[in-house]
């Protein structure tokens, strides 16, 4: 059986903003294809990159040392935590700006990934995107919690309301292992279940969060 490969990963950008108030990305040459040719036999050249950018750069995996000085950092999580993992996938769109337990109900996401679908992408590289956005309630991400979730992806600026300082499903989420995965996008190419994801980020010590190139395997 041959599968399809779903890109659910913003790219990252010189000069693109993810979250407001946090810088955004320099991407430059350390070594130019230029001045490595002084380096090596005519015709032969090279280019290293560089990049300095905060860790919440477009799609990226929160692990608990984000929230909690004890808990998991990005080296710490296990890949089992992160990548193929079994999917489903939730239609949030028609509850309104705060996602209640009843999207969860009735779907069986014990052990998998569940993958939020806002459609608040859309707005991606937009004013709209800092403003408004859809987010999971406080006895959502309990139920997700309580429901055995494996990991919780969103398509939306932020899993939580960014005016309550208490940041809920964060707080209730990692605080029990369960990595995020935010600022997704391509939710809506993805069948309700049936599908494998993946979302594994460079493994940092005393990170706590990191860009991921998120996607599903899909069987056709």
């Amino acid at each position: 059986m041959s599968s399809n490969l779903i890109d659910l990963s913003h790219e990252v950008e010189h000069g693109m903003i993810t979250y407001r108030g946090l810088s955004a990305p320099v991407i430059c040459d350390f070594l130019s294809r230029e001045e490595s040719r002084k380096n090596y036999a005519p015709g032969t050249e090279f280019h290293i990159g560089k990049i300095e950018m905060v860790a919440n750069t477009g799609t990226y995996v929160d692990s608990p040392f984000h929230r909690y000085a004890d808990g998991m950092d990005l080296s710490e999580l296990p890949l089992e935590s992160l990548a193929n993992l079994e999917g489903v996938t939730i239609q949030a769109q028609k509850y309104g700006r705060t996602i209640p337990p009843e999207a969860f109900q009735n779907v069986d996401i014990s052990g998998k990934a569940v993958l939020i679908h806002t459609g608040w992408a859309r707005h991606w590289r937009t004013d709209a995107y800092f403003e408004g956005h859809t987010f999971l309630s406080k006895e959502a991400a309990q139920y997700l919690m309580e429901a055995g979730a494996a990991l919780v992806g969103i398509d939306s600026y932020n899993i939580d309301d960014t005016l309550d300082g208490t940041r809920p499903a964060h707080t209730i989420l990692l605080g029990n292992r369960i990595p995020i995965c935010e600022h997704m996008r391509g939710l809506e190419n993805l069948p309700a279940h049936t599908f494998r994801f993946h979302a594994a980020p460079v493994k940092v010590k005393a990170f706590g969060t990191f860009p991921v190139r998120a996607y599903a395997v899909v069987d056709r």
